[in-house]
């Protein structure tokens, strides 16, 4: 059984990713990803996982226009959403992309330099 700020979380994610394509017109927006959202137990704040393709201004530039438009999209969560408090939104870069792909870089160099392996 699902609690009521999962299903929130769901609702939260594919809003924000429906307003990237069609909504938030600032340039400063680059590629983003949105990949994963978490809401707390009292449905007071909404915490937005995002990543970027993109060199490090591009995703300092992106988290600036993401933050300068959470006015936006909590208005756009009061119209969808049917609830008597309307989550904050904050939106947070989720490094986890990264380190993924830093520990498969790793593992690669790991097994190409074992014995038999040429």
């Amino acid at each position: 059984m699902f609690k009521r700020s999962e299903k929130v979380a769901e609702a939260v994610h594919e809003l924000v990713s429906e307003l990237l394509v069609k909504g938030l017109k600032d340039p400063r927006i680059g590629f983003v990803t949105i990949t994963g959202v978490k809401v707390t137990d009292d449905l007071h704040l909404a915490k937005v996982y995002f990543t970027v393709i993109g060199s490090d201004e591009e995703k300092k530039a992106t988290r600036a226009g993401l933050n300068s438009s959470r006015g936006f999209v909590r208005k756009e969560m009061g119209k969808k959403f049917r609830m008597r408090y309307v989550p904050d939104v904050e939106f947070i870069y989720d490094e986890s992309v990264e380190y993924g792909m830093r520990i498969e870089s790793i593992l690669k160099e790991i097994s190409s330099g074992e014995p038999g392996n040429d």
